[in-house]
């Protein structure tokens, strides 16, 4: 059995197209037509920022904000866009970041420093991936219920830690990186972050059997697993990615509010699966792109600044926010009938 085509931005296609080019152009043509117009939807709405908002949308400090709020759900959103190109679904992204971040601002935690708590983040985000992948993988459950269970248990968890009090950060090193002067030429540190993990993912994706293999497993589970993937093992993996990029969100999150709470990561799970739709990558499996859910991120972000300096309610901002995930649906239905 031949071995399923390098995904790059793109699922495989194993239909030739008709004018004789191969599945791989065709598939990299389609993910560069998503990207523009992913492109063209923020430049539109940057337009929008800076016509209602001409004195302050623009301004450094609020670019700086923008992309400094996109940084913690951008890394989440690196993690579950790998989950659902392999087939599956992290509800527990949230809870995950909450506990995390309790976890690693308790007193006893912070005795230990800054490694203290970027290991104690990065370590609790990766134990509870594990069990999701554990129990998904290995345990057959349904991911829905796995990573439903998890949300439930982790946002008890980090409940009972807190006592439902806010846990304040008292380590200088971590308090500094938050501050305007450890901006490297005018980059917030978190923003640095992200941007790295973006280009992990991306590479880890688009160049490695790593990223072949998630394709593939989520395009055709069995297929993967003739072809001699360890289908098991590779979902194993994709969940442990997600935690660790849960952690590693936890501590900016810890960095950008200085304090860690239970109710930390409130609704993540839903804002990094709406950023990864509407990004291209398909809920079925088999199809994703790290450059089109970072986008994705932008854009929602992007939106809830403007609707904070227009000082519109968030009632409406989450309308909008639910618009653009049906269309995105939509969008990715025609392409799936017409391809």
């Amino acid at each position: 059995m031949t071995q399923p085509a390098p995904a790059a931005e793109a699922a495989t296609h194993k239909s030739t197209p008709a004018d004789g080019g191969s599945p791989w152009r065709t598939a990299v043509a389609r993910a560069d037509v998503r990207t523009l117009s992913l492109l063209g939807v923020l430049a539109v709405l940057i337009a929008i920022g800076g016509i209602t908002q001409p004195d302050s949308f623009l301004d450094t400090d609020n670019v700086q904000l923008i992309l400094t709020q996109a940084s913690v759900i951008g890394v989440v959103t690196v993690g579950m866009t790998f989950v659902i190109i392999s087939g599956g679904i992290d509800l527990s992204v949230g809870a995950i970041v909450a506990l995390a971040s309790v976890w690693a601002t308790t007193v006893a935690t912070q005795d230990f420093g800054f490694a203290g708590i970027l290991f104690t983040a990065v370590i609790v985000g990766m134990g509870c991936g594990l069990v999701n992948g554990l129990l998904v993988a290995y345990g057959a459950i349904v991911p829905f219920i796995a990573t439903l269970a998890m949300l439930a248990a982790g946002r008890g968890l980090a409940l009972q830690i807190t006592d439902g009090k806010t846990q304040m950060v008292t380590v200088e090193g971590v308090l500094k990186l938050g501050e305007r002067d450890s901006y490297i030429l005018g980059i917030p540190p978190l923003v640095l972050v992200f941007a790295a993990v973006t280009v992990v993912g991306w590479l880890l994706l688009n160049r490695t059997t790593f990223g072949r293999r998630s394709v593939a497993v989520g395009g055709n589970a069995e297929a993967a697993r003739l072809a001699g993937i360890d289908v098991r093992r590779q979902r194993l993996y994709l969940y442990l990615l997600s935690g660790l990029c849960c952690g590693i969100a936890a501590f900016l999150l810890i960095v950008l509010s200085g304090s860690g709470q239970n109710t930390n990561g409130n609704l993540y799970e839903l804002d990094a699966i709406a950023a990864v739709i509407i990004g291209g990558t398909l809920l079925t499996g088999g199809r994703g792109t790290i450059t089109g859910s970072v986008l994705g991120v932008l854009i929602f972000t992007t939106i809830q600044n403007i609707f904070a300096l227009n000082n519109l309610e968030t009632a409406t901002q989450q309308i909008a926010k639910g618009a653009i995930i049906v269309a995105a649906v939509l969008v990715q239905r025609r392409t799936a009938t017409t391809s």
